[in-house]
């Protein structure tokens, strides 16, 4: 078995890991480069090692996992793509939203002249994202498939609805098992269980976002409520940045358990302004099932919020100075209605914008989270005047410990482990945290378009 990775081994984004049987080549995840502009070019790419593939298995639906389907597919994949039941679901909401974005995005560079192509063209457009989305075939966690003469199983792992860690398994007494943890969840989640274990893995691949950190104490909760008041005391509004699936229904929960409770006033509007998250929160109350949200709360989740639908309601919502709460996508202010919010927004000292998550290096929401007074969007340059937090409480991610945590129960060390999907500094530090805490030798962070022997 030789495994390769082509994608988050030195970054967060981009999750590709190629696995060669010898009989099937499978690739786990297939994700969008985000953040840095180095890594952001090679979408554009086309890997050698893909041009053969025989089936993908996604962990789950965030982009930097999902969202470079449509290229492959556009580039001549034609193979099963196997996930969870709610991944599938998600997927046609974010691959179709993604499309649109990529288009839009070009249509804008062409008409503004701000592209240094002669023509900018999209990666991929919205027929490539159909085309895709007809290859998803549902795989329920816990049942397994057969690729070749390997085995696949999916492990819920929390994080978002319907993320999974993989096990691919080759056959015989003790045939080789390799373990990939896509994104783990934290045990204290607002929407998702904790991550269910896993009991054996001679190989395993183990993502490294929060690696060389442990989530605050913080009271997410509380921080937020303290910033809406402050910014509507002085006549201003609060923008969220969100992605829109998984955070956008986590912030609407906390918000609505705040006006419960009185910390803030229900005479503040909340705005929706993601059709995409409008779509997402009905996945949620159908998955409810999955979730650790009462029903009665989950029914409730979007009383009181107004939806913006329209491209024109979310462009009067943007030259509107009445004080309020907007959640827009997306989440790290990378493209969609955001930026318009962010245009009208940022220059006015009385506003505040709160991230709640991780920002991935190099993009325009880690830019203004390290303090930058001016940021570029659509061509132009936007002066940053308003308050920016970001709230480390609401991040679906699992910290260092809980990533100890989750490997603690395996019966014995794998006999390799590869660190990923984490920035180079995040990497380095789980995987001496591995060695020295849980005495596997055998951990390392892996180069890009590296591959080993199993």
């Amino acid at each position: 078995m030789k495994l390769q990775f082509l994608g988050a081994a030195d970054g967060v984004t981009g999750s590709r890991h190629l696995v060669d049987t010898g009989l099937s080549r499978i690739l786990l995840d297939c994700g969008l480069f985000q953040g840095w502009k180095l890594h952001r070019e090679r979408n554009w790419e086309m890997p050698e090692a893909l041009e053969q593939v025989d089936a993908v298995v996604l962990s789950h639906a965030h982009l930097d996992h999902s969202g470079w389907l449509p290229a492959l597919v556009k580039r001549g994949y034609r193979g099963p793509i196997y996930a969870s039941p709610a991944t599938c679901a998600l997927a046609q909401v974010l691959l179709l939203d993604s499309a649109h974005l990529q288009e839009e995005d070009a249509r804008r560079a062409n008409r503004y002249g701000y592209s240094r192509h002669e023509k900018a063209l999209p990666l991929y457009t919205r027929a490539d994202a159909l085309r895709a989305l007809s290859q998803f075939v549902p795989l329920p966690p816990g049942q397994e498939l057969k690729i070749g003469r390997s085995t696949v199983r999916l492990t819920p792992v929390g994080h978002l609805l319907g993320a999974c860690a993989v096990q691919l398994t080759e056959p015989g007494p003790g045939g080789l098992r390799l373990v990939f943890s896509g994104d783990l969840g934290r045990s204290n989640d607002l929407l998702m269980p904790p991550p269910e274990t896993i009991a054996r893995a001679d190989v395993m691949i183990v993502e490294s976002t929060y690696g060389n950190r442990v989530h605050p104490g913080q009271d997410g909760a509380a921080a937020l409520a303290e910033i809406v008041n402050r910014s509507v005391q002085r006549g201003g509004s609060v923008l969220l940045p969100s992605f829109a699936v998984g955070r956008a229904q986590a912030l609407m929960l906390v918000l609505q358990r705040l006006r419960r409770s009185g910390a803030i006033s229900d005479a503040v509007p909340i705005f929706l302004d993601s059709p995409m998250a409008q779509e997402a929160t009905a996945l949620y109350r159908k998955f409810g099932s999955l979730l650790r949200v009462a029903p009665r709360e989950l029914r409730g989740l979007c009383d009181g919020v107004r939806m913006v639908t329209t491209v024109q309601q979310s462009m009067r919502l943007a030259a509107s100075r009445y004080p309020a709460i907007v959640i827009s996508a997306s989440g790290m202010a990378t493209g969609g209605r955001v930026l318009h919010h962010l245009k009208a927004r940022a220059p006015d000292e009385r506003n505040a914008v709160v991230f709640a998550g991780f920002q991935v290096g190099g993009s325009r929401g880690a830019k203004l989270v390290a303090g930058e007074r001016e940021v570029k969007i659509h061509g132009e340059m936007v002066p940053v005047r308003a308050d920016v937090h970001q709230l480390e409480g609401f991040s679906g991610h699992a910290d260092r410990d809980e990533l100890l945590a989750w490997l603690r129960p395996l019966r014995r060390p794998p006999q390799q482990t590869f660190v990923v999907h984490g920035e180079p500094d995040a990497a380095d530090a789980l995987r001496c945290a591995i060695r020295n805490e849980l005495g596997w030798e055998r951990t390392r962070v892996p180069q890009h378009g590296e591959s080993v022997t199993l």
